[in-house]
């Protein structure tokens, strides 16, 4: 008897499936899995992981337009791929960095203690390499992909986080200013004096170009609204406290151009967030709070008043030291200056209870987002430090308004270390984040497209 009987399983070409050579060959026949058999195969299936399931040609879930799935792309990218997605965004670590530096230096007797001046100036020169890192990384960025520079002032997000570079570099000739100046030569005041005053036109050009490029080049809706959109201005809101640290370690004939023109570009910013707040506030009526997401980008609300503070109260203070006797006015000086300054700290009083307003509302803010645990690491996570900061500074200068007030000094020390402990945890998230492919990756940072930026522009396109 000739074997010709086809057996489940067997492929029809099978040299058990076929007749001996000469012999006609049988019918061929597919024998249909079992349920069973289908089961078993897509399990094992759904337990494949790697290039065995991911097609390296599929870079995009779905369909073309649909929202990009960071697991469907390749489980590795070279250095300088990762680097294209370096965005202005890593700045606000430098900004952040340079704030806890500067509360170090602010807070007051009796709460210092021997190695604070150490550990602050450390923190300082530690965040002079992390900047130096971001000029590097960025740089490179725009060399290999020079498309991404103008990009990158276009982007209807990213290129709200551009004024963080000036920012960063305010922050750090605030901190040579306080750890620097006096302690080096007298060459480093004169070049401090210098440096001010060109900080004060990069801050003007920074912010009115970047709300000068949005205004052209972008539209928003009071949906899409948040506080990063006061982002801009916050060069504007380094002069005062910049001036009120530099007044008060260079000569009277130098200290007081340099606190009226700290007075008026800190008044322009302030004035520009405070137009910007009532959008925000708008929006909060009208539209719930923003995603989990974004929320942390709410602390950027306490900035405007927190810097504020610091820098009419502190020049304020100033101000008796360094008038002349016809200071607005003939022998109106001594009158004018110490009315100023009373003025400077009622002023300060009034914002510190405005700044810790928009604190409770941030952190309150957070709690669905914390306990759903919907709150996942972007670069953004830094405003839960720098805009902190401020109001941590702020507060030192209302207790020294108020001839230092032990309360108010008490309540700064608490934001002091809660802001501190704050920057430890965000600086390792980020770390984390890298190493998790959270940042500096395609489509994970403020890069991704977005707002009729790149694919999502091409696909509104389609559809109108």
């Amino acid at each position: 008897m000739n074997n010709n009987t086809v057996h489940p399983g067997n492929d029809s070409s099978s040299p058990s499936s076929t007749l001996t050579e000469g012999l006609p060959a049988a019918p061929s026949r597919t024998i249909s899995p079992t349920a069973a058999q289908i089961a078993e195969k897509s399990a094992d299936q759904s337990k494949v992981t790697g290039p065995e399931k991911r097609s390296p040609k599929k870079r995009w879930y779905g369909e073309e337009d649909k929202e990009y799935d960071p697991q469907h792309v390749e489980m590795n990218l070279a250095l300088k791929e990762r680097i294209k997605h370096f965005t202005w965004t890593w700045f606000t670590m430098t900004m952040a960095t340079g704030g806890i530096a500067n509360v170090l230096y602010r807070v007051p007797e009796p709460f210092r203690f021997r190695g604070l001046w150490t550990i602050g100036c450390i923190i300082f020169l530690f965040n002079i390499f992390l900047f130096l890192c971001n000029i590097i990384a960025i740089s490179l960025r725009f060399h290999h992909f020079p498309n991404t520079f103008t990009a990158s002032f276009l982007h209807p997000t990213e290129s709200l986080f551009i004024p963080a570079a000036v920012i960063s570099f305010g922050t750090i000739l605030i901190n040579i200013t306080q750890y620097g100046v006096g302690h080096i030569g007298g060459w480093l005041e004169e070049a401090m004096i210098v440096l001010y005053w060109l900080y004060c036109g990069l801050a003007v050009v920074s912010s009115s170009g970047i709300y000068l490029i949005m205004w052209s080049t972008t539209t928003f809706t009071i949906a899409q609204m948040t506080p990063l959109w006061i982002f801009p201005a916050y060069p504007l809101l380094l002069v005062g406290p910049f001036a009120s640290n530099i007044a008060s370690k260079v000569a009277a004939e130098s200290a007081l151009p340099i606190i009226i023109g700290g007075f008026i570009l800190q008044g322009v910013g302030f004035m520009v967030s405070m137009m910007i707040y009532s959008a925000y506030v708008y929006r909060l009526m009208t539209q719930k709070l923003p995603k989990e997401g974004l929320r942390p980008a709410m602390f950027i609300s306490v900035g405007p008043s927190g810097f504020t503070i610091a820098g009419v109260v502190g020049m304020g203070q100033l101000l008796p030291q360094v008038a002349g006797p016809n200071f607005m006015g003939p022998a109106l000086g001594e009158f004018a200056a110490k009315v100023s300054m009373i003025g400077a700290n009622w002023i300060g009083i009034w914002l510190w209870g405005l700044a810790m307003w928009f604190f409770f509302v941030a952190i309150a803010a957070h709690f669905t987002s914390v306990a759903h645990k919907r709150l996942h690491f972007a670069m953004n996570w830094y405003s839960f430090v720098f805009p902190n900061t401020a109001l941590a500074t702020a507060t030192f200068s209302i207790a020294t308004a108020l001839n230092g007030s032990h309360s108010f000094k008490i309540v700064g020390v608490i934001l002091t270390i809660a802001v501190v402990m704050t920057w430890m945890f965000v600086f390792v998230m980020m770390i984390r984040a890298v190493y998790l492919k959270q940042v500096l990756w395609p489509q994970m940072q403020e890069d991704r497209d977005e707002g009729g930026w790149g694919k999502d522009g091409r696909k509104r396109k389609r559809d109108v």
